[in-house]
């Protein structure tokens, strides 16, 4: 018998199988509402900015950031080098919230996209996914499920991969979702199609398929709901202190740091996944320096060119395939 075609039939039968376990829960419903309620929010969006002119490619937009106080040198220095100030204003949802924006309408939307993308999308969403997506493997692990699919002739690593594949679809397919809805809502109410936005989806998929492949580590080693959805949020936690400590120690240069402990923290950074680094590519795929407040040890850690966005993004997805093997390899000499 030809395994490989066996093998790949399960997988896709299994990434059916977690579609079909999504509508089954209603998970699937409940995420297409909350990006639906996101996406009626982004149509409430209204952008004022009276007065508006062409942009000078060599103008400073660092003095006009949302929140910086207008007593501020750097914003009186703009005002004698006659830089006119911020007057623009932004309301959401209908007008449920206002606040102070940039002169530009463009600057306006790209400030709330990044808002709405690095901390409700990249923070909360992938948190919440993680949370609600925790319990897929250790149900389908439970001996009377699991023991059916054993009697028919497919390899145990075509399981565990096809599920995994299948959150990982399922969730790829709510960050389309989300991104797009956002996206044209945004576009709808302010005119303003910014394309960069789109970075989010790739970024999004990649910061949780590393963590969701811990997950599964976890599900198939305990069988437990409970410790695979509240030992990967510590996990997430604990990745981003060591990503936050290594910048900090090699961009700041902290006093005191002994060769043994700063080897071990530059160990930890590359060995783990790295979310803040993730945070940290999105803004600069949507050039977010003049929109918002740096991350400071990422700045630093960027000047001393230390920063290598291309490896930090291997090396998460390679964390991924190893704790993945791990999982397969336990799942495979695991009695039932």
């Amino acid at each position: 018998m030809n395994s490989l075609p066996v093998a790949i039939r399960t997988v896709r039968w299994m990434v059916r199988d977690t579609f079909r376990q999504s509508l089954a829960s209603k998970l699937f419903w409940v995420m297409l509402g909350m990006s639906a309620f996101c996406t009626v929010f982004c149509l409430g969006m209204r952008v004022d900015t009276p007065g508006e002119r062409e942009r000078n490619p060599n103008e400073i937009r660092d003095f006009h950031r949302p929140g910086i106080d207008p007593s501020d040198a750097e914003v009186q220095k703009a005002r004698e080098e006659g830089i006119p100030p911020a007057g623009g204003r932004m309301s959401l949802g209908f007008g449920l919230f206002e606040l102070d924006v940039p002169r530009f309408k463009a600057d306006a939307v790209k400030f709330f996209q990044l808002r709405l993308a690095g901390i409700v999308a990249d923070t909360a969403g992938v948190l919440l996914a993680l949370l609600w997506t925790g319990g897929f493997l250790p149900t389908f692990l439970e001996p009377n499920a699991v023991t059916v699919l054993l009697a028919k002739p497919a390899a145990r690593w075509a399981l565990v991969i096809g599920k995994y594949l299948g959150v990982v679809l399922f969730v790829a397919l709510h960050a389309v979702l989300f991104v797009g809805g956002t996206w044209a809502g945004i576009g709808v109410a302010t005119g303003v199609w910014d394309a960069t936005y789109w970075y989010a989806v790739p970024l999004l998929v990649i910061n949780f398929a590393v963590f969701y492949a811990f997950s599964a580590f976890l599900a198939v080693w305990t069988r437990s709901t409970v410790v695979a959805v509240f030992g990967t949020l510590l996990f997430w936690v604990m990745c981003w202190a060591m990503n936050f400590a290594h910048h900090h120690a090699v961009g700041l240069e902290v006093p005191g740091v002994t060769p043994a402990s700063s080897a071990l923290v530059e160990v930890g950074y590359w060995a783990l996944p790295k979310p803040l680094d993730m945070s940290g590519i999105f803004f600069d795929a949507m050039n977010a320096g003049t929109h918002t407040e740096p991350i400071r040890e990422l700045e630093a850690v960027k000047e001393k060119g230390k920063f290598h966005p291309e490896l930090s993004v291997l090396s998460s997805l390679a964390f991924a395939v190893v704790i993945l093997g791990i999982a397969v390899y336990e799942f495979r000499k695991t009695d039932y």
